[in-house]
């Protein structure tokens, strides 16, 4: 385990390997910035997760809406609302299934209520997924596409939804990794091409991998505690990217533990998805 880079992030989070542009992209939830290495892009409110629509284009999900932005000029352009009638709310976690649609959760910004929701945004439609959210996490999908996972971290659960042809929620979900009765919370979360999903745990100093039944197959620690979302990416998409955070730490515990907030690189031997393509 390596640093990938050592800014120093308050919410370090959505983690995005760029395939076109082989880049690894990732929020500072809270500074309201999307990092490169040696570069970033600020906002005017909360940012959170991207999905890459071309070589030089994301779509962003903020506190208030979608917004397309150009990584060659930082300019920004809206696209649809999200919450924006709701100022005790902001995004959090995101990902983009297989079919171009883009999953991204909200929450409240200072208290962990249940106040937030997930969502899918598809081709223009915007549509809520499961409402009375508190902390939404570990979006991500199967290789096959037959599954989305998620999870809201108060409940120290994660969760596994059939989808249909097209991409929506079939049935109800159903419990797919349990970790109450621990000391574990489960924040990100990435599944690799094996279909085991890599999980990183608020607190924990670790990212804990999960086979296809749920159960632990293994974990890996890292010098933060607050690891946040893992990321596959480089040539061989073998490379594990996790980003960590530093909010709400002592300024004790950040001496003792100088690379909270910083971004990691983890050789793996292991293969992860590609990230697909938001579809507008």
């Amino acid at each position: 385990m390596n640093i990938h880079d050592d800014t120093n992030c308050l919410l370090g989070e959505g983690p995005l390997w760029h395939p076109e542009r082989g880049e690894l992209l990732w929020f500072d939830i809270l500074a309201r910035k999307l990092h490169a290495r040696g570069r970033h892009w600020s906002f005017d409110t909360y940012p959170s997760a991207a999905g890459w629509v071309d070589h030089d284009t994301l779509l962003v999900a903020t506190a208030r809406d979608f917004r397309l932005l150009t990584l060659s000029t930082g300019a920004q352009q809206h696209v649809a609302p999200l919450e924006a009638d709701n100022p005790l709310t902001r995004s959090n976690d995101g990902r983009t299934d297989p079919w171009g649609g883009f999953w991204i959760g909200t929450m409240g910004i200072r208290e962990q209520t249940p106040i937030g929701a997930i969502y899918r945004f598809h081709k223009g439609e915007l549509r809520k997924l499961y409402p009375g959210i508190a902390i939404p996490n570990s979006i991500c999908f199967s290789p096959d596409g037959t599954t989305a996972y998620f999870s809201d971290t108060a409940t120290q659960t994660i969760m596994r939804q059939r989808l249909d042809r097209h991409g929506w929620p079939k049935g109800d979900p159903d419990l797919h990794v349990d970790l109450r009765g621990t000391d574990l919370w489960p924040d990100g979360s990435v599944v690799d091409a094996a279909g085991r999903l890599w999980n990183a745990q608020w607190g924990a100093s670790r990212v804990a991998v999960y086979g296809p039944d749920g159960a632990e197959v293994g974990a890996h620690s890292f010098p933060a505690s607050q690891t946040t979302c893992p990321a596959f990416g480089d040539e061989d998409l073998s490379t594990l990217y996790v980003t960590s955070a530093a909010v709400g730490l002592s300024q004790t515990h950040v001496a003792d533990h100088p690379a909270s907030g910083q971004t990691f690189v983890l050789p793996t031997g292991t293969r992860g998805q590609k990230e697909h393509r938001a579809i507008l």
